[in-house]
């Protein structure tokens, strides 16, 4: 058997607000399965990437978020390397295209609006009946904890899109604010793992279908259901390495409220890492792709 040799490419620290060594240690322990199922997997810095140093590899594992970085996913997965996550898919989870598709795919999602940040829209919302807002970046991945934004009443919402307008910010989603439980998951596509806790519980941890068991006076939830949805947003986002947040109603309803593309796994970390192992050299083997 040839030689399968795979870049896996690191995300930029700026890209990493909270999370730059919880991001490095999954696709290092990601990185180790391979070369234990006999890869030659080389690790690069994005900026390495940039300046052409995984160009002799046709295998990318990427968890980029430079735009620079994504436009040269894409034109390598064009030229027919293995990219995963793809980076359209890492692309399609900007704020602005993830809305879009997700509403567009019948995923469970607040009510929405994308809008130029020098707009007024103060009296839009005010009409919209929504209770409280959040504003969020809307033309690429958060940077900062101020890219995404809560904001009480119309005239809090105006002023934060004012500030992303001085920051030179030209898009954002405005989404109707959820009350409920916040739900944190994990998955890797193709695959049956999942991994889901309430964000403020003290037995996280938990995963799979039935686990995240209701504390006093929380609804249920059905994991297993979220899984299936979280599968379908994944699909319909075009990334096979996902992550997220979903707020649960009192009825036991829930939407997703964010999917990111290749997360920390910080909570499952060694768990998930054989698992995306394993569903990589599923990819590599449909794809046909090693040198």
């Amino acid at each position: 058997m040839a030689e399968v040799r795979i870049a896996a490419i690191m995300r930029a620290a700026n890209f990493s607000p909270n999370h730059i060594g919880n991001d490095a240690a999954i696709l290092n322990l990601v990185a180790d399965q391979l070369r234990k199922r006999g890869c030659t997997v080389s690790v690069y810095s994005e900026e390495q990437f940039l300046a052409g140093a995984a160009d002799d590899e046709h295998i990318l594992l990427a968890m980029c978020r430079e735009p620079r970085s994504i436009a040269m996913l894409q034109q390598r997965e064009d030229a027919g390397d293995l990219v995963i996550n793809s980076g359209y898919g890492i692309e399609n989870c900007t704020r602005e295209r993830m809305t879009r598709i997700l509403l567009g795919s019948g995923i469970p999602f607040p009510e929405s609006i994308a809008v130029d940040t020098d707009e007024v829209v103060r009296d839009r919302l005010a009409r919209s009946g929504w209770d409280a807002f959040w504003v969020k970046r809307a033309d690429m991945h958060a940077q900062h904890r101020e890219d995404v934004s809560y904001a009480r009443h119309p005239q809090e919402a105006q002023e934060i899109l004012q500030e992303y307008f001085l920051r030179g910010i030209g898009r954002a989603v405005i989404c109707r604010h959820l009350t409920g439980e916040l739900v944190k998951f994990y998955g890797v596509a193709g695959t049956p793992f999942f991994h889901c806790y309430f964000h403020f519980d003290s037995s996280r941890g938990k995963h799979g279908p039935g686990a995240a068991a209701a504390a006093p006076g929380r609804p249920a939830l059905d994991a297993e259901r979220l899984r299936v949805t979280c599968a379908r947003a994944a699909e319909a986002l075009d990334v096979k390495v996902y992550g997220g947040d979903a707020i649960l109603g009192a009825d036991g309803s829930f939407s997703i409220i964010d999917l990111n593309d290749w997360p920390s796994y910080a909570p499952c970390r060694a768990e998930v890492a054989p698992v995306i192992a394993r569903m990589v050299m599923a990819e590599i083997k449909k794809h046909g792709s090693h040198d």
